[in-house]
């Protein structure tokens, strides 16, 4: 069984055409009230003094054609059920509904259900006494030997120029030339990387090889034309683009739909805009419209491209205001703008210098982070993904080279966090790399406006908890980093807040609840009686700091 969303099979179609009533944005749209079997929605607006535009088909391909009803397109749509046909009866009611005087032009696409149905109850009306025409359109030139091409994408070309003439009141035959010249200028072409998935039933979907393209699948799954082994945004334009081209003239102008057959991500479908405004074709394309949702083909994870040749009509036809609530408006591409911006110089300007003291400090912190590297790796493997040691390795690693190229403004403690800090967030990586660079940019940023070291430490961690979201008791580096720092303010003792960071890394050992990182993913009995590796490194730093260097405040 596919994966789809849905309530009632049976009520399917009855239940999209309902979703996409209730927020028609020009509130022009109704359900006719007739037997529930036909499913015809037509505009609440219509003057019969004028031709009806009347198309539809199967359901599946939404937007079409509900979306594309409303004034300068579509009188009516009738719905069939998913990729089946609606009833002759059902057309003949939609014909009889909204049919004047003025007669009725019907728009299908060239599938032999829509063709009969449509057919017939275009018959039945003409006895009834009403004037009907139709034009099938046969825009698929994937299969060249074919002498049925398909209607596709294209078919939406033909809905707009049949809305624009019967909206300017000409007569039904000067409706059915003009749209009859129109719909003998487009042509399309779709291709997918796999097919579609239909509610309760297996499906075939994945039938294409991984990697490759299926070139003119039908927009009801029916296979396509060939195979081909890429899936290259441009290899895949160019290729389309070879077989639409032989159906223009050379110095043709054109509008191209970039149309989404409905599984395709609004990231891929602007790539493949931008490699047709970059094809070879560029020059003769005055307008485009898309990339949209215009004929799909349920999830068909494939786009198709339509051309229309322009001509001063066609083209006025193409760009007229109309109210169907899916029809893209036409632009006109331009070359992407840019806006010219001189280069924000962000890198922290120092000077080298030497101090003592601080030396000592960046030396001990720093190869103590990297002999600890292993044994964080596998204490972050019982509550993470094992490579917190390798991250903090890689930081102190980092700084320490600064260090001993004696490139650190040691004799500058503003300049000298901000550096780390800059340092950090380039050879650190992930999240904790991050957090550490915003902990010392911050710190830094304090001391140069006068604070003191404890008090900028402070406000380092309070930017590190805003950014990153946790917080003490969260079972992170926080539950010793705080404790120690508020120690150490209070007392101005690294006694003090060495002590306050082991009691706080332990704590995070008897801690079986995570609120951030990687071990929130985790349950109880993997985290019990394990320390958070980020809090074992910082009682660490604090424990060797004072070891080796005194308490420095004394």
């Amino acid at each position: 069984m596919s994966n789809f969303f849905f309530n009632d099979r049976t009520a399917l179609v009855n239940d999209a055409i309902e979703g996409s009533l209730v927020t028609a944005p020009h509130k022009n749209l109704a359900k006719l009230d007739t037997d529930p079997s036909m499913r015809i929605v037509v505009r609440n607006d219509w003057d019969k003094k004028k031709v009806a535009v009347v198309s539809g088909g199967g359901a599946g391909h939404e937007p079409a054609h509900v979306g594309f009803v409303g004034k300068g397109m579509l009188t009516a749509a009738v719905c069939g059920d998913l990729f089946a046909s609606p009833s002759v009866d059902a057309v003949l009611t939609a014909i009889i509904a909204v049919t004047g005087e003025a007669g009725c032009l019907l728009i299908i696409k060239n599938y032999t259900g829509d063709r009969l149905n449509f057919g017939l109850a275009a018959e039945k009306a003409k006895q009834l006494g009403y004037k009907v025409e139709m034009v099938i359109v046969r825009d698929d030139i994937s299969l060249p030997d074919n002498k049925q091409p398909r209607g596709i994408a294209g078919t939406v070309f033909v809905h707009k120029m049949a809305g624009y003439a019967a909206e300017a009141g000409h007569s039904l035959a000067e409706v059915k030339e003009f749209v009859d010249h129109a719909n003998q200028q487009v042509s399309s072409i779709g291709v997918a990387m796999s097919g579609c998935h239909l509610p309760q039933a297996q499906s075939d979907a994945q039938r294409i090889p991984e990697g490759s393209i299926e070139v003119g699948l039908g927009i009801h799954g029916e296979p396509g034309a060939s195979t081909v082994a890429t899936q290259n945004s441009r290899a895949v334009i160019d290729l389309m683009l070879s077989k639409l081209t032989p159906h223009i003239k050379n110095d043709a102008r054109v509008a191209v739909m970039v149309n989404n057959l409905g599984g395709v991500s609004a990231l891929e479908m602007a790539i493949l805009t931008k490699e047709l405004y970059h094809s070879a074709l560029a020059p003769q394309i005055s307008w485009i419209v898309g990339p949209a949702l215009v004929v799909t083909a349920l999830d068909m994870k494939g786009f198709s491209l339509s051309l229309l040749v322009l001509d001063e009509k066609i083209e006025k036809a193409l760009t007229a205001p109309t109210e169907a609530s899916s029809w893209i408006h036409a632009v006109q591409p331009q070359k992407m703008p840019v806006v010219s911006m001189e280069t924000v110089e962000t890198k922290v300007q120092y000077t080298a210098s030497s101090n003592e003291v601080a030396g000592k400090v960046v030396d001990v912190v720093t190869q103590t982070l990297s002999d600890l590297e292993d044994e964080l790796n596998d204490l972050d493997a019982k509550v993470g993904d094992g490579d917190t040691g390798a991250t903090f390795a890689a930081g102190a690693r980092g700084v320490a080279a600064l260090l001993k190229a004696k490139d650190l403004p040691l004799a500058d403690l503003s300049k000298l966090c901000l550096v780390v800090g800059e340092r950090l967030a380039v050879v650190m990586g992930g999240s904790s790399g991050v957090l550490m660079s915003i902990f010392f940019t911050a710190t830094g940023q304090k001391i140069a406006e006068g604070k003191s070291l404890s008090e900028g430490l402070l406000a380092g961690l309070k930017q590190m908890k805003h950014y990153g979201g946790a917080d003490l008791g969260d079972r992170t580096m926080i539950d010793a980093l705080q404790p120690a720092l508020e120690a150490f303010a209070k007392s101005n003792s690294l006694e003090a807040a060495t002590q306050a960071a082991v009691q706080g890394a332990d704590n995070t050992s008897k801690s079986t609840k995570a609120n951030a990182g990687r071990s929130s993913y985790l349950n109880s009995d993997s985290l019990a009686g394990n320390a958070d590796p980020g809090a074992v490194a910082v009682a660490r730093v604090f424990e060797a700091l004072l070891g080796q260097c005194g308490d420095l405040s004394q």
